[in-house]
């Protein structure tokens, strides 16, 4: 790290700038720990979602879940209902990085799986989500990290050249897929360890 110089940083959203999870809207509706454990590792489960990540569409996916799981038909369709309560709120630390990599005079860039509904939902809930000089998001572009077609269209529709893009995401997964494209992938553990990271590629912050 640190012996190429960055001339445009790239935030995944979800985990990094907003807290994400699905738990947080889960915990409201299960009284059981356990019980909305195994629904989300049996039910609304990860592959589930990664269709809608792809632009499927969330209340169709999941008006068809519930029909497979009436049991859970309330719970299921909670997940296109009542979605926003996912979210617990932006990661302010991560947010004041990005503002100040901005401030910097570095492009800046989102790369993120996510619905194109949700997309529209956190760019008018969340002022940062309009911060940024370019956004390719998986369900518009209908492929998904870490799909390596995905960081190809952040690279050819920006002009980035990936020995001097730094990348940043929570996912193991993503980050490999990134380097693979020769792209400096910065693996998201905290807001203090991202700004000490972009400071040893000399982003002035």
């Amino acid at each position: 790290m640190g012996d190429r110089e960055i001339d445009s940083v790239v935030f995944d959203i979800g985990g990094v700038l907003l807290d994400w999870d699905p738990r947080h809207l889960y915990r409201r509706l299960f009284d059981d720990h356990d019980e909305m454990a195994d629904f989300l590792a049996t039910v609304c489960t990860s592959d589930w979602h990664r269709a809608h990540d792809l632009g499927v569409d969330t209340l169709q996916s999941c008006q068809e879940l519930a029909r497979e799981h009436p049991r859970y038909a309330d719970m299921i369709m909670a997940w296109s209902d009542r979605g926003e309560e996912m979210i617990a709120g932006q990661i302010e630390g991560t947010v004041e990085v990005l503002a100040e990599v901005r401030a910097a005079g570095l492009p800046c860039f989102a790369l993120s799986n996510m619905e194109p509904d949700k997309f529209e939902l956190r760019r008018d809930r969340f002022a940062f989500m309009r911060w940024f000089d370019g956004c390719v998001i998986s369900g518009i572009e209908g492929v998904a990290k870490p799909d390596r077609q995905i960081f190809e269209i952040l690279l050819e529709r920006h002009e980035l050249d990936p020995r001097r893009t730094a990348f940043i995401d929570d996912s193991p997964r993503n980050i490999e897929a990134a380097r693979a494209l020769g792209i400096e992938a910065l693996r998201f553990v905290s807001p203090a360890e991202l700004r000490s990271d972009l400071r040893q590629f000399g982003v002035a912050i």
